[in-house]
């Protein structure tokens, strides 16, 4: 057993568009959508599905899959067409982590229930998808998958299942089950958007959802370093520290995400099972002290069980679970560790 455990350090760079450079004229980039075929877990049999896609870097170079958290999209890194930074900017680009002028990344945006004809979505399904669409894109080999959160997920469903074209799994922030309390968590989230679908209120309930997930995101130790003032009064009544950073990402997620494709996504984190024992390629587990939807126990677990050679890093954080999106500094020479030798 490989275990190691980086330091806490005071704080993190914050991400923003500082991260964002210019596409390089040597990268080339596709972003564009194609038709798959796969027998969805829970279906009726094989049926079509669109895939949309990112795949970026140098030309000829190997693939690495990268997959982030349910609210995650294709969109890794700005590209010819999304100029906007990605999510995970301060990781995929030229010089970084992942590194896109040794590698190419391809990156999917999630399969959901109405992808599927309304049958639910597991996380065999988005790796049955990725495993497809390298086949539709002539990608024999995946030189590793590197997965944050459901992406972790997703990544060992597809080390278990396409374990002959991959060359190795990096799972951030996931483990082979869902945690019972997480799943009690994300279960009173879902009622509560079902709850606004039946009367009406959609908006609001997901707003609700949101900011309750954001409290198993983050740990008490950030919300108690940054939200322990005094109430004030506003607008006629009294107002707590935390409400507006709340509302305010209640809002943001409102704006860009679906409430059903919520709903969709958030059951298949808690569908999710996969035997340990089926992973057989070398594996890197990154996890997160503080957070309280992994715990390291499950990591630990996981790591065990196995079947093929695995190391286990743990990163001291205030940021629970989005210490994989918060901790840019420190998370990079742990990927640059993992990802070593892949594109030489």
């Amino acid at each position: 057993m490989t275990l190691a455990i980086a330091p806490e350090i005071a704080e993190p760079h914050a991400p923003d568009a500082s991260f964002a450079r210019p596409l390089s004229t040597r990268f080339t980039c596709q972003r564009a959508t194609r038709k798959v075929r796969i027998a969805p877990r829970f279906g009726n049999g094989p049926l079509d599905v669109d895939v949309r896609y990112l795949w970026i870097g140098a030309p000829g170079a190997p693939t690495l899959v990268v997959q982030g958290g349910i609210s995650a999209d294709r969109d890794v890194c700005a590209s010819g067409e999304h100029v906007a930074p990605g999510w995970w900017e301060s990781q995929v680009g030229a010089g970084r982590a992942i590194d896109l002028e040794r590698v190419r990344v391809l990156a999917i945006d999630w399969l959901d229930a109405g992808d599927l004809g309304a049958a639910p979505v597991s996380s065999e399904d988005q790796a049955d998808a990725l495993a497809a669409l390298a086949d539709a894109l002539g990608i024999v080999r995946i030189e590793a998958f590197v997965g944050a959160s459901y992406g972790a997920m997703v990544g060992l469903a597809f080390a278990a299942r396409h374990a002959a074209r991959l060359g190795k799994l990096v799972a951030l922030a996931g483990a082979h089950r869902p945690h019972p309390l997480a799943t009690a968590q994300r279960a009173v989230q879902r009622g509560i958007v079902q709850l606004g679908i039946n009367n009406g209120c959609i908006d609001d309930a997901l707003s609700l959802a949101r900011q309750l997930a954001l409290t198993t995101y983050r740990s008490g130790e950030e919300l108690a370093r940054r939200f322990g003032g005094s109430a004030e009064c506003r607008e006629g009544r009294l107002r707590l520290p935390v409400e507006d950073w709340l509302e305010h990402q209640g809002r943001k997620f409102v704006a860009r995400f679906d409430a059903r494709r919520y709903l969709a996504l958030s059951e298949s984190i808690d569908l999710h099972e996969v035997d340990p024992r089926a992973v057989r390629v070398p594996a890197s587990l990154i996890g997160f002290a503080s957070d309280r939807l992994v715990p390291l126990a499950d990591l630990c677990e996981l790591q065990q069980r196995l079947a093929a050679p695995a190391s286990l890093d743990v990163v001291e954080t205030q940021y629970g679970h989005d210490g994989f999106l918060k901790e840019h500094e420190r998370v990079a020479p742990l990927l640059r560790e993992a990802l070593d030798g892949c594109g030489d």
